[in-house]
């Protein structure tokens, strides 16, 4: 499929709303136009769960790294996935600028050029996997391995000599040019060794994995088996409790299998979820493996205002994702669920720790990432620039949310999904409207930032909030905590925001002047109080400090 080679650059992606004084700028710039860009790490409105991470040359500035991020595409709204798949890229040196590099496959023709029978549509295309080969003269060819979920094309891969394609299907069947050769099946991973030997992983609650024929990339190699049961499934004895979502990555000469692991009931103090990524080790690519631990947890665990653990975002969902080392910081990239369902997740990304201690029997010790709103801005969020309500990473009600696939029951704020309206999407992508905003923020709610960085020269200064936000005819108010949302815990109420029943109903900025907040970084929540209990007093859309 031939694309045209988009070169925007989309800055200030993933945080901001983008002001109109730089929309103008922001297809001829690569300058970021904020200097921070949290979570989600790329605009609001695109939908890139699954997200693998991988550094590549940049095939057009030879001897400089790009992280490219290749995911699924969360454009059907109505179901997972979409029917093509997009890439986005930074350098290794701008984290906070991203680039969108367009579509990089639609499988809508079988092997002679036929289109489908299906009516307008390209295949479902679930979570790829990417991986590289070098050839004898150097040339570097480029594999994908989308989850395709048409039948008879589930185990499809596509090739490309750059990394951000286009990619071309070269595993059709030769007898039947509607159907694919090759084993994999579902949420597929595929890793080249040092030594060029190629292994394979897929499964869905049952773990398979095999070592891969180099000259075809889909078949087992000659002479070896699969391996069924590579680690133990959720239903299975043992603690692995694999779901789905493998990814493999080698950090010195371990190899670290990746994977989405529903968690025990009762585990962390929580019912049983598979919104979490785990991690197993080991000395060889197909095992045997050692558990290590959680690498992230979607449901953003956290202790209430009488310590009980709970959900302090999302309260279940699913995640995909992986590790990657940019820069000399590892990072953990998986994805949140927005809106009522799980159609609409966003990639989001958190800083973690990798230690590998070499050797047979070495251990890999990863800690496990916080989900919070900073993403790549380690030194946490400039307050003085605007950023959008839906980089919130605390978002609870007077009661704990439902989790009752696919729609989750709601008793408090949430974050709305953000497709962009027709118009939006139809403007070009460094000019679409760039925010999510937060709804149903009902007496008892709470919704946090983590973390905000008042710098060591401004902090003791006053502060006065300003907060974008549209009333809904209830009398409340908004009470602005820093660093926890209960003063039983540390915090402190720094100001107050007061809404009345006969507001308009309309977009407005409210003001409240702030107690100092002190220097360097600190959790910012607001907690809505009303006597109109279960309804919203209003709906967020954009802050900032000044």
């Amino acid at each position: 499929m031939s694309r045209q080679k988009k070169t925007m650059v989309v800055a200030a992606v993933g945080c901001a709303l983008l002001m109109a004084s730089c929309a103008q700028q922001a297809t001829t710039t690569s300058e970021p136009q904020l200097k921070t860009v949290g979570n989600p790490y790329l605009p609001m409105w695109e939908h890139i769960p699954d997200g693998e991470p991988y550094v590549f040359e940049d095939p057009d500035q030879l001897g400089r790294q790009r992280v490219y991020i290749y995911g699924s595409h969360d454009i059907i709204k109505t179901d997972y996935c979409g029917r093509d798949q997009v890439v986005w890229s930074a350098s290794v040196d701008s984290l906070n600028n991203w680039r969108y590099d367009g579509v990089i496959l639609a499988v809508d023709k079988n092997a002679k050029g036929e289109p489908f029978d299906s009516v307008s549509t390209a295949d479902v295309l679930f979570a790829p996997d990417v991986t590289m080969t070098t050839g004898p003269d150097g040339q570097k060819t480029y594999w994908l391995f989308p989850n395709d979920q048409t039948g008879g094309r589930n185990g499809l891969i596509a090739k490309s000599n750059r990394p951000d394609g286009p990619f071309e299907v070269c595993n059709w069947n030769a007898d039947n040019p509607n159907a694919v050769d090759g084993i994999y099946g579902f949420d597929p991973a595929v890793f080249v060794d040092d030594d060029g030997r190629v292994y394979g992983y897929w499964g869905f609650g049952h773990s398979m994995a095999a070592e891969i024929d180099p000259a075809t990339m889909c078949t087992v190699k000659p002479g070896t088996k699969v391996v069924d049961g590579m680690i133990s499934g959720y239903e299975e004895p043992g603690e692995f409790r694999f779901f789905e979502a493998s990814s493999i990555r080698k950090v010195k000469d371990k190899y670290i299998f990746i994977y989405s692991r529903f968690t025990k009931d009762g585990e962390f103090g929580l019912p049983t979820s598979n919104y979490t990524l785990a991690y197993c080790y080991g000395d060889a690519p197909l095992g045997p493996w050692t558990y290590g631990g959680t690498i992230i947890d979607g449901r953003a665990r956290e202790k209430d205002e009488q310590g009980n653990v709970i959900a302090s975002a999302v309260p279940d969902g699913n995640t995909h994702g992986s590790i990657c080392e940019i820069g000399g910081q590892w990072y953990v990239f998986y994805h949140r669920q927005t809106g009522l369902n799980e159609f609409a997740r966003q990639a989001m990304v958190a800083p973690i720790t990798v230690s590998v201690e070499e050797g047979k029997g070495g251990k890999v010790s990863i800690s496990e990432g916080e989900y919070n709103s900073n993403g790549f801005a380690l030194g946490g969020l400039d307050p003085y620039e605007r950023h959008s309500a839906g980089i919130a990473c605390w978002l609870t009600g007077p009661k704990p949310a439902v989790h009752e696939w696919p729609n989750n029951t709601f008793y408090g704020s949430y974050v709305e999904a953000s497709y962009g309206t027709d118009d939006n999407m139809a403007a070009p992508y460094a000019l679409r409207n760039n925010t999510n905003r937060v709804v149903n923020n009902t007496d008892g709610s709470i919704v946090g930032y983590k973390y905000f960085n008042f710098g060591e020269e401004n902090g003791d200064d006053e502060l006065t909030l300003r907060l974008r936000l549209i009333p809904e005819g209830v009398d409340g108010v908004i009470e602005v905590m820093a660093d926890r949302p209960w003063a039983s815990q540390g915090g402190r109420q720094i100001g107050r925001i007061e809404l009345k029943a006969d507001m308009p109903k309309t977009s407005a900025e409210m003001t409240a002047d702030l107690d100092v907040v002190g220097p360097g970084q600190h959790a910012i929540y607001f907690v809505f109080k009303s006597d109109t209990k279960e309804r919203s007093l209003c709906t967020l859309e954009d802050l900032v400090f000044e």
